[in-house]
């Protein structure tokens, strides 16, 4: 006769709800410390006409300044994909948060341009490392639906972004010195680092998606293909047009427009509203064909960044706008471009994938700020953006019909 020990259903039924509750509760974490990554890379712009006006700076270098944490999210990207192989996602994660944490904090103590450029390039750095390791994260994960779990990652951009230029407008205000928000942003940043400790397990953040493996295939043995090419390519003119925005944009309603740094700041929060569409549009891209998705986006994204530099320049019109931009840039074309660069390759080039994705984009948003910032100096803000956000678009429309969706992975129905 032999004995068997079994575990009762109700025992069962009661660890696998703590299981869950314990991964809601990990993923919850993971998508506000993004939150707070987008808050650190908004606030600087936002606060750039008061460090202008207190250290001199002109406009080209002020545009270098709020874009050039760029250059060190290029640097950092492709090292991390293979970091990650060596090290725990988790770990790469919290080391990315203290070391833009720590920088913005330091930010305050500069002394002239080189050393507070060095300063901004360095959190570039930490930022690269958490958000490379954080849509590895996600895509895995949620391997059945990469792109909507992107979005959902993204849901925590348009809650920082939202929340980011708001407070920091706040804070600018209530201390009187752009350098409380800075030390005050950091801490915030330090504090997350510290609950991920506490909260995210290896097993969630770890997971290759295997469970999914047997219902996936496609997809292209190394980065040397088609599509990663044309995605990348994609990527680098969306970084130009992007921080072209996000890096000057602040600048062109505080000092062309003349909006007050409350003001600027809202309509910036606003702007991060619009991602909140990240979920649906991720839905739409693992769905539809994705040169119809990142096609179209480019386009729309071209049409209203025309009206965002040609139209009115009343509040409700650049909110209005900023809103619908912010759906269209950070809300769908990012969500989009992040998960077809995973499903161009095979599962386990995820990690390295990503890091190119998020050296392409930041690649190119390293000059955007400088650029725009030129390009007005010589010719007025409305040809700036003309060519810099209008032009790119349009171009990346054309270059999305280039891509080859029957190459990249896929679901496979399983019979029974």
């Amino acid at each position: 006769m032999t004995d068997r020990t079994t575990t009762p259903p109700s025992i069962e039924a009661t660890s696998r709800t703590t299981d869950s509750a314990i991964a809601i509760a990990a993923i919850a974490v993971l998508i506000a410390s993004y939150a707070v990554n987008a808050m650190d890379r908004t606030l600087f712009p936002l606060m750039l006409t008061d460090v202008r006006r207190e250290y001199g700076f002109s406009l080209p270098q002020g545009g270098l300044l709020s874009t050039i944490f760029t250059l060190g999210m290029t640097l950092a990207g492709i090292p991390t994909g293979y970091l990650m192989s060596r090290y725990q996602r988790k770990t790469v994660i919290q080391i990315g948060i203290l070391i833009y944490s720590v920088a913005t904090v330091i930010t305050v103590i500069a002394t002239g341009f080189a050393d507070m450029l060095f300063y901004r390039a360095i959190t570039g750095i930490g930022e690269a490392m958490q958000l490379t390791a954080l849509l590895a994260v996600f895509s895995s994960y949620f391997a059945r639906s990469r792109a909507a779990g992107v979005g959902l990652l993204n849901y925590a951009y348009a809650g920082g972004a939202a929340i980011g230029p708001w407070l920091g407008a706040k804070l600018l205000v209530d201390y009187g010195t752009w350098r409380a928000p800075m030390i005050i942003y950091g801490v915030i940043g330090l504090a997350m680092m510290v609950l991920i400790a506490a909260v995210v397990r290896p097993a969630l953040s770890e997971t290759k998606g295997e469970e999914n493996a047997s219902r996936v295939s496609g997809g292209a043995a190394s980065l040397n293909n088609r599509n990663t090419i044309v995605l990348a390519t994609l990527s680098v003119l969306f970084g130009l047009a992007l921080y072209g925005y996000l890096g000057m944009y602040p600048t062109f309603l505080r000092e062309q427009l003349h909006y007050a740094p409350a003001d600027a700041g809202k309509v910036m929060s606003i702007y991060g509203l619009g991602v909140l569409v990240s979920l649906f549009t991720g839905w739409l891209g693992d769905r539809f064909s994705p040169r119809l998705v990142l096609g179209l986006s480019f386009l729309v994204a071209s049409a209203i960044a025309a009206l965002l530099f040609n139209g009115p320049a009343d509040f409700a019109t650049q909110a209005t706008l900023s809103l619908v931009l912010g759906a269209t840039f950070s809300g769908t074309i990012f969500v989009n471009l992040a998960a077809c660069h995973v499903k161009a390759v095979a599962a386990s080039l995820a990690g390295r994938v990503s890091g190119l994705f998020v050296t392409c984009v930041y690649g190119s948003a390293t000059v955007a700020g400088y650029l725009i910032g030129w390009i007005a100096g010589l010719s007025g803000w409305t040809i700036a953006g003309n060519i810099q956000l209008v032009a790119l678009c349009l171009v990346g429309a054309v270059i999305a019909l280039l891509l080859r969706p029957q190459d990249m992975s896929r679901q496979i129905k399983q019979a029974g």
